[in-house]
Protein backbone atom coordinates (compact mmCIF):
# COMPACT_ATOMS: atom_id res chain seq x y z
CA UNK A 1 0.00 0.00 0.00
CA UNK A 2 1.31 3.28 -1.21
CA UNK A 3 0.47 5.80 1.81
CA UNK A 4 3.24 8.67 1.52
CA UNK A 5 5.04 10.89 -1.31
CA UNK A 6 6.15 14.53 -2.35
CA UNK A 7 5.60 16.91 -5.07
CA UNK A 8 8.50 18.64 -6.20
CA UNK A 9 8.24 21.71 -8.31
CA UNK A 10 11.39 23.07 -10.35
CA UNK A 11 12.01 26.11 -11.99
CA UNK A 12 14.49 26.18 -14.83
CA UNK A 13 16.62 28.86 -15.75
CA UNK A 14 15.53 30.24 -19.46
CA UNK A 15 17.76 28.54 -21.89
CA UNK A 16 18.81 25.75 -19.00
CA UNK A 17 15.63 23.15 -19.92
CA UNK A 18 17.59 21.17 -21.91
CA UNK A 19 19.96 20.02 -19.02
CA UNK A 20 17.44 20.41 -16.39
CA UNK A 21 15.33 17.23 -18.30
CA UNK A 22 18.56 15.35 -18.96
CA UNK A 23 19.40 15.54 -15.56
CA UNK A 24 15.76 14.32 -14.91
CA UNK A 25 16.32 11.49 -17.28
CA UNK A 26 19.72 10.18 -16.20
CA UNK A 27 18.17 10.29 -12.36
CA UNK A 28 15.98 7.23 -13.40
CA UNK A 29 18.51 4.54 -13.18
CA UNK A 30 19.13 5.32 -9.99
CA UNK A 31 15.17 5.66 -8.92
CA UNK A 32 14.66 2.33 -10.46
CA UNK A 33 17.54 0.99 -7.62
CA UNK A 34 15.54 2.35 -4.72
CA UNK A 35 12.82 -0.46 -3.49
CA UNK A 36 10.87 1.80 -1.94
CA UNK A 37 9.86 4.25 -4.46
CA UNK A 38 7.35 2.95 -6.09
CA UNK A 39 5.96 5.46 -7.99
CA UNK A 40 8.18 8.44 -9.62
CA UNK A 41 7.58 10.72 -12.51
CA UNK A 42 9.55 13.54 -14.27
CA UNK A 43 6.94 16.09 -15.47
CA UNK A 44 7.17 18.77 -17.44
CA UNK A 45 4.21 21.66 -16.49
CA UNK A 46 4.83 24.56 -18.92
CA UNK A 47 8.54 25.71 -20.86
CA UNK A 48 10.38 26.24 -17.85
CA UNK A 49 8.72 24.42 -15.04
CA UNK A 50 8.82 20.90 -14.23
CA UNK A 51 7.44 18.19 -11.69
CA UNK A 52 8.59 14.98 -10.06
CA UNK A 53 5.80 12.82 -8.15
CA UNK A 54 7.05 9.97 -5.91
CA UNK A 55 5.49 7.86 -3.98
CA UNK A 56 6.42 5.33 -0.65
CA UNK A 57 4.59 2.01 1.30
CA UNK A 58 6.37 4.28 4.12
CA UNK A 59 7.98 7.35 5.95
CA UNK A 60 11.68 5.16 5.84
CA UNK A 61 11.65 5.42 2.12
CA UNK A 62 10.24 8.41 1.29
CA UNK A 63 13.14 9.59 3.84
CA UNK A 64 15.49 7.09 2.01
CA UNK A 65 14.82 9.01 -1.23
CA UNK A 66 14.94 12.13 0.07
CA UNK A 67 18.22 12.07 1.06
CA UNK A 68 19.34 10.72 -2.41
CA UNK A 69 17.27 12.85 -4.34
CA UNK A 70 18.58 16.43 -2.52
CA UNK A 71 22.32 15.33 -3.68
CA UNK A 72 21.12 14.56 -7.35
CA UNK A 73 19.70 18.12 -7.44
CA UNK A 74 22.04 19.88 -5.58
CA UNK A 75 24.83 18.84 -7.99
CA UNK A 76 23.86 21.25 -10.88
CA UNK A 77 21.66 24.00 -9.32
CA UNK A 78 23.34 26.54 -11.85
CA UNK A 79 20.35 25.21 -14.14
CA UNK A 80 17.89 26.14 -11.97
CA UNK A 81 15.85 29.88 -11.23
CA UNK A 82 15.33 28.96 -7.71
CA UNK A 83 15.69 26.31 -5.38
CA UNK A 84 13.57 23.32 -6.28
CA UNK A 85 9.67 22.90 -3.76
CA UNK A 86 9.41 20.06 -2.20
CA UNK A 87 5.82 19.47 -0.71
CA UNK A 88 5.70 16.24 1.30
CA UNK A 89 2.36 14.48 0.73
CA UNK A 90 0.08 11.95 2.19
CA UNK A 91 -1.67 9.74 -0.82
CA UNK A 92 -4.94 9.27 -0.39
CA UNK A 93 -5.68 7.06 -3.26
CA UNK A 94 -3.89 5.72 -6.38
CA UNK A 95 -3.81 3.39 -9.41
CA UNK A 96 -0.95 1.87 -9.63
CA UNK A 97 -0.32 -0.90 -11.47
CA UNK A 98 1.14 -4.18 -10.76
CA UNK A 99 4.30 -5.71 -11.93
CA UNK A 100 5.08 -9.47 -12.48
Amino acid sequence: MITVGFFVRIEAKPGHEAAVEAQLRGALPAIEAEADTVVWMALRLGPTTYAVVDAFPHEEGRLIHLEAGRARLAANPEHFAKPPELVRTDVIAAKIPSVA
